[in-house]
């Protein structure tokens, strides 16, 4: 017989009252651009905390001394967060490390991911040596070892490996050569945070093993008995890659057994996104707590079965601390991710709730949980998973409940339907201001796939680790399930994008969606279809006819460049491809183009080089109405996918009141086997000249070199420009004296890899703009650069406007 429920103690209700403050506070620290000295933190927490103290004692009273408590957590929460990240800090590599070669011993903490170029692991550090002195680097470094080509010698080849990648397993210890560098992705407009994810998972470092054959041999010293998980994890995925024959299908099953995304190819990762089913096809907070449902019933019946254990403590308490252990040893298993965490630390708020046989009512144990994830972890406050799962629980409580308790399956398919569509209504504003995308299909592929991935594919895939068999079985439900996606995605506008709107046009979307759903008034509810317009229609602002910008995206060793005019745009380049599975294309300009609301009218590819093309199958894939201007030979693989006319100079085209003018190549200069930085299409973009008002111009060159820069001086072009994209990244081949005299712009774009190795830009090219007053903006310092032709004075930075403590600060 379950206890009797009491009413929670008057301190307790406001304590859970004060808890938005908490929550409130640590998502202000999350705007920090730089964090204080750990000393203010502390002085705050202690403060704060006496400060609670003292008014929770004397509670009851008014609403002033609710008000004192929900600032004092707001404190609390503040200066814990940054105590934190302090303490953390004090742990970044070592500025004069970076780019110096480090012998390094350790053990592999976790299961390596394997592709075409190589393998990357995590090493947790136990000794790390410079020149033979022993020196402090981080507890956690992410490294790659890398298949092919890696480093230059000195007369600029490159140097082979010696030592390919062998099969790295998670707890070997190994001493090796690594080189290292700080934590730093790329800074685009609504673009992935890099940055943050290494942050959340606690490495402080990233670089590669040296093998060359310059190099002494990294040694394997023995297998350790640390991370037994990780050891049984990776047992696992091999024997499913091994058994499942079907390369897509096997990627999903490691996916769900063992958390392994990275499994999951590209395409298909594509194909779920667009069907609204992505969350299922990893181990995500719903997975965890349907094991937990199903661990937690199993335990109650089996309990019941026993008249002693029933005596000793009920069934209703084993079956919840049950189904906590085996969820927890399930997430353990499936790689401890943070979606995983999270739901395991908000499932443990709620049994714990439940326990204690007070009547909770449901904010109050939202609020709870909420909190409890973000004491935790406080940069979960960043991450969409975070708002996904809370805003969509809390929309199901206030709408009715969460899978109410009906009897007749009529009834029971009712039920979940209605949830299913309460939360499609509130949550496609918040995708839309999260991801700027949302599946039309979603509710009708979620009907489906969410019973067929959770009541069958999961536990087919769990068991199949101890009956190889059922894995067949398992892949077979897999492949029926995506020929259905396949079937709703063929739909006309079955997936739909706009432009990423800003905060409080989603805060308003998702307030009228709650609304839609809430058991009011249907006049009440009505009121919420406005306030899901802005976020629906949100446009960015275009610029003014007869000017443009240019936005230059932050992609790495490559080129790309986004220009836009009031009413069309352009892309100049794609970025570089970094595998078989990843490129510019897909990573950055797909979801920058979707984010921004933008359609490509024409994709200009300067020449064939990977850095520059590396990104156009993606780009052309999601563009499909963009013509392509290019130097590619006529048997070039991109061909293939869109014909593409050649840029010659003297070709010209207006948009808007802006002119385009292509300045280079020659047709003369496709004759021959001509080297591809020499067929780079030049292209000058200048606005409308008008009485009151300067054309202003950008020069975007590609990768010419000296040669290419004389000739355009001695054939008279017009080179004089506002904004240069820096020819060939800075290399020391290009941007010679004269082109620079008789370019002058006040702006220069590079755009460059942090620590490239190339060296770019060369130090007398860097000291040739300086010598000249021009601004050299580099993407490893600036991020995503913008420049605006109206305002040709200033170029933003994306690294400053959107500047967090935990962004990698370039020296």
């Amino acid at each position: 017989m379950a206890r009797p429920q009491h009413p929670l103690p008057h301190t307790i209700s406001a304590l859970v009252a004060a808890l938005p403050g908490f929550v409130g506070g640590t998502a202000l620290q999350l705007q920090q651009p730089e964090l204080w000295p750990p000393t203010h933190y502390a002085v705050l927490l202690l403060g704060c905390l006496l400060c609670l103290a003292l008014v929770l004692r004397g509670m009851p009273g008014g609403w002033q001394r609710g008000l004192i408590a929900v600032v004092c957590m707001a404190g609390a929460g503040f200066a814990l967060t940054g105590v934190r990240s302090c303490v953390f800090q004090q742990g970044a590599l070592q500025l004069e490390l970076e780019g110096r070669d480090l012998q390094v011993t350790g053990v592999i903490a976790a299961m390596p991911q394997v592709n075409e170029s190589g393998s990357r692991f995590r090493l947790r550090v136990e000794q790390a040596t410079l020149e033979g002195r022993v020196v402090r680097l981080p507890a956690l470094l992410y490294l790659g070892w890398y298949t092919g080509a890696v480093g230059r010698v000195g007369n600029g080849e490159a140097a082979q490996l010696a030592y390919q990648p062998p099969d790295l397993r998670a707890g070997e210890r190994w001493s090796m050569l690594v080189r290292l560098k700080a934590p730093h992705g790329n800074r685009n407009p609504h673009g992935f945070d890099y940055e943050l994810w290494l942050w959340e998972q606690g490495l402080q470092a990233t670089g590669y093993v040296r093998a060359g054959s310059a190099d002494p041999p990294p040694r394997r010293l023995e297998q350790t008995w640390r991370h037994p998980v990780e050891v049984l994890r990776q047992d696992v995925r091999e024997r499913i890659l091994q058994r499942v024959q079907e390369r897509s299908v096997a990627g999903v099953l490691a996916a769900l057994v063992v958390g392994d995304q990275n499994a999951i190819e590209r395409a298909d990762w594509d194909s779920f996104r667009a069907a609204g089913v992505a969350h299922l096809m990893s181990i995500s907070g719903l997975h965890v707590t349907m094991f937990a449902w199903f661990a937690a019933a199993l335990v109650g019946a089996l309990w019941r079965r026993s008249a002693v254990l029933c005596l000793w403590r009920s069934a209703a308490h084993a079956s919840i601390i049950g189904g906590l252990l085996l969820a927890t040893a399930y997430a353990l298993f499936s790689g401890w991710g943070v979606p995983s965490q999270r739901t395991i630390w908000m499932l443990l708020t709620v049994g714990l709730l439940r326990l204690s046989a007070r009547r909770w009512p449901w904010p109050a144990v939202w609020l709870l949980a909420c909190a409890v994830v973000v004491l935790v972890d406080p940069w979960a406050l960043n991450q969409p998973g975070f708002w996904l799962s809370f805003v969509a629980v809390a929309v199901l409580f206030a709408s009715g409940g969460v899978l109410p308790r009906v009897s007749g399956w009529s009834a029971r398919l009712r039920a979940m339907l209605r949830e299913q569509w309460v939360v499609t209504a509130a949550l496609t504003p918040l995708s839309l201001l999260l991801f700027g995308q949302t599946s039309l299909v979603g509710l009708a592929a979620n009907l489906l796939a969410i019973p067929w991935v959770t009541l069958l594919v999961t536990p087919l895939a769990l068991a199949g680790v101890a009956v190889a068999p059922l894995w067949d079985l398992a892949a077979g439900a897999v492949a029926l399930l995506v020929w259905y996606l396949q079937l709703l995605l063929q739909l006309p506008l079955a997936s739909v994008s706009v432009a990423q709107a800003p905060l409080w046009a989603g805060v308003a979307g998702v307030a009228g969606g709650a609304l839609l759903v809430l058991r009011l008034p249907w006049l009440v509810r009505a009121a919420g279809l406005p306030l899901m317009l802005p976020v629906l229609l949100w446009q960015l602002e275009r610029p003014p006819a007869g000017e443009f910008d240019v936005l230059a995206a932050d992609i790495g060793q490559g080129n790309a460049v986004l220009v836009r005019t009031a009413s069309h745009a352009l892309l100049y380049d794609t970025g570089p491809r970094f595998s078989r599975e990843s490129d510019a294309g897909h990573r950055v300009l797909v979801p920058l183009l979707r984010a921004q609301g933008v359609r490509l009218d024409r994709v200009v590819l300067s020449h064939r080089d990977s850095d520059h093309v590396g990104g156009a199958p993606a780009v052309l894939a999601m563009q499909p109405g963009a013509s392509v201007l290019s130097s590619i030979e006529a048997g070039h693989p991109l061909q293939l996918l869109r014909r593409a006319t050649r840029c010659e100079r003297g070709q010209q085209w207006q948009w808007d009141g802006v002119l385009f003018s292509i300045l280079h190549p020659d047709a003369a200069d496709y004759l021959g086997a001509p080297r591809p930085n020499t067929l780079s299409c030049v292209l000058r973009i200048s606005s409308a000249a008008e009485p009151g008002r300067v054309a202003r111009v950008a020069l975007l060159t590609g990768d010419i070199e000296r040669p290419q820069e004389l000739r355009l001086l001695a054939a008279g072009a017009p080179l004089k420009a506002d904004l240069l994209l820096v020819p060939h990244h800075g290399s020391k081949t290009s941007s010679s004296a004269e082109f620079l005299d008789a370019v002058a712009p006040a702006h220069a774009m590079l755009q460059s890899g942090y620590r490239n190795r190339f060296g770019h830009p060369a130090a007398e090219v860097r000291e040739r703009y300086l010598q000249r007053q021009i601004q050299l903006v580099g993407s490893p310092q600036c991020g995503a650069s913008g420049w605006r032709s109206w305002q040709a004075d200033q170029v933003q930075c994306q690294r400053q406007l959107g500047r967090r403590y935990w962004h990698h600060q370039t020296p």
